[in-house]
């Protein structure tokens, strides 16, 4: 079986030796590989799932001295996700002009460090990791050098700069208290503390930097800029909000978990992720361009997982993962769909693009399968991890916050489907490449088998049997109808014809702005952690 260390260098390896191959031939390269990539992490994960976790100790160093990688069931289930939508992106832009021998080094870099941020068992590695992950991303967010692009890129680079100097200094906090960085030996030296007031400014910090990381109320703004550049690939914004935004989530977990036995902040996040959720569909229905729409409602999805992971409930914490890997799915497709339709129309106007179903077919079926999986219509994959959230929350006021949520989520996208439908003005067929609708399709077709086969996907993907009630999730089946009956009013009076929160656009922070909330958001972080431990 292939070493843990070989799933993160080999994608790297590949990308650098293509160079060296015709670019027609790298291409071919690259899709077998990333295949063969997917095969090795499969049979990982099913040696995980038999058999428990897997650690490799880089260079045969003592625990907690050297590089250890740590191979559990979710760590690996992220790396499959990974592999598999690298796979879908190398695939969907096999015959993209932009896709040279830099494209594709930079893609399956990045495609390593996201790798590697998943198998890492230290949190210094992690932090390497992340830095270099940004450094990438901001050349790809670049990469046609427009100049808007490069503005966004430079904006993102220099906020996550920050950011990961706040992580920097509470890891060096850390690490002075207790000695080592490894997650197992923390975990088990931090329940050893007894003073737990000792570690709160250490995780004010690190918990401020992933938080900005996952893209938390009030600290989103930069996502926005990086997912929905005008020039970005469209593959990088797939995987930048179906994928990579994930990594905060997955380290926030993390280090929730290693301090749990000190500090318990889940209350606190559920009620942020709440706040973010209701502020990113809010935003959303401001929007005119596709892309904006489209990442600033991976915001109120964010919000949505970070709700489950938080609610100390288990229906709710499995529903917030498997609704993680749905998210990565429907919003993959989505912004994937968008780029193509954008390419096509040559706008990114929602007002000015009609008429998809009818003249891009299979985009148009692969946007509806997706837009069903977001907003958590029966059957479909959305549905069946909301639907373990609000289990989770039933009878908390949480309970009606996931409904309202839901409701502002199908406002936005009954928005956005306009697109789909009306007479479109082009007369010539669409020029839609044959794999770019071979990925869609595929894409969303996992929307609706994730919802058909949920309970066995996420007995397999995490070991857990969750029984979904028939009665109770036909009662949500019941509610969801009425939550689109209601939405459809709302969205026909309200912004059908104009938009009462168009004045949200004008609000834009900068790079100072950015710089106070996050630093606002760690000096609350410090007083709420003073005030209740």
């Amino acid at each position: 079986m292939i070493s843990l260390h070989w799933l993160i260098l080999s994608p790297l390896i590949i990308g650098t030796t293509a160079k060296l191959m015709p670019i027609k031939a790298a291409k071919k390269i690259m899709v077998l590989f990333q295949t063969a990539l997917l095969a090795a992490v499969t049979m990982i994960f099913v040696e995980v799932r038999q058999n428990g976790p897997l650690l490799e100790n880089i260079g045969s160093w003592p625990d907690t001295i050297g590089i250890t990688l740590r191979a559990d069931l979710l760590a690996t289930a992220m790396v499959f996700l990974s592999c598999f939508l690298f796979l879908a992106m190398v695939i969907f832009v096999h015959n993209k002009n932009y896709a040279d021998h830099l494209f594709f080094f930079l893609f399956l870099g990045l495609e390593s460090l996201i790798i590697g941020i998943f198998l890492s068992n230290d949190v210094f590695n992690i932090f390497v990791l992340i830095e270099a992950a940004t450094l990438i991303i901001t050349i790809l967010i670049m990469y046609k050098q427009a100049s808007v692009s490069v503005y966004d890129g430079m904006m993102y680079f220099l906020i996550n700069v920050v950011a990961m100097s706040f992580f920097l200094m509470g890891l060096g906090m850390l690490y002075k208290k207790i000695g080592v960085l490894d997650f197992y030996a923390l975990e088990a030296a931090l329940s050893q503390v007894n003073n737990p007031a000792s570690l709160i400014l250490p995780y004010a910090f690190m918990i401020t930097a992933i938080s900005l990381k996952a893209a938390l109320m009030p600290l989103f703004s930069w996502l926005p800029k990086a997912h929905g550049t005008p020039s970005a690939p469209s593959v990088v914004s797939a995987i930048l909000s179906g994928l990579y935004v994930k990594t905060g989530i997955y380290v926030f977990l993390r280090l929730q978990t290693t301090f749990a036995p000190l500090i318990d902040t889940s209350e606190l996040f559920v009620i942020l992720g709440f706040i973010t959720a209701v502020v990113g569909f809010m935003l959303a229905l401001a929007q005119t361009d596709i892309k904006l729409l489209l990442a600033y409602s991976t915001v109120s999805q964010i919000g949505v997982i970070m709700i489950g992971i938080s609610l100390n409930n288990p229906a709710a914490y499995w529903g917030g993962l498997y609704h993680l890997m749905n998210h990565a799915i429907f919003k993959s497709t989505l912004f994937l769909t968008a780029g193509m339709i954008i390419s096509e129309y040559k706008t990114r106007k929602i007002s000015e693009i009609h008429g998809v179903y009818s003249h891009m077919p299979a985009v148009g079926v692969a946007t509806i399968l997706s837009i069903l999986g977001i907003i958590g219509a029966p059957l479909f994959n959305g549905s069946i991890s909301k639907f373990l959230i609000a289990t989770g929350a039933s009878g908390s006021w949480i309970e009606s916050g996931l409904i309202l949520i839901n409701l502002g989520t199908i406002i936005v996208f009954m928005k956005y489907g306009q697109l789909l439908f009306g007479h479109s003005d082009k007369k010539e067929a669409a020029n839609s490449d044959i794999l770019e609708k071979a990925v869609v399709l595929t894409l969303s077709m996992l929307c609706f088998l994730g919802g058909i086969f949920g309970s066995d996907l996420i007995a397999i993907l995490f070991n857990i049997s969750l029984t979904i009630n028939p009665l109770s999730y036909g009662e949500k089946m019941l509610l969801f109808v009425g939550s689109i009956l209601l939405g459809l009013l709302i969205y026909r009076s309200l912004f059908k014809k104009r938009n009462p929160l168009a004045f949200i656009r004008s609000f834009e922070l900068g790079f100072n702005e950015i710089c106070l909330s996050i630093t606002l958001f760690f000096a609350f972080m410090v007083v709420y952690l003073k005030i209740t431990l």
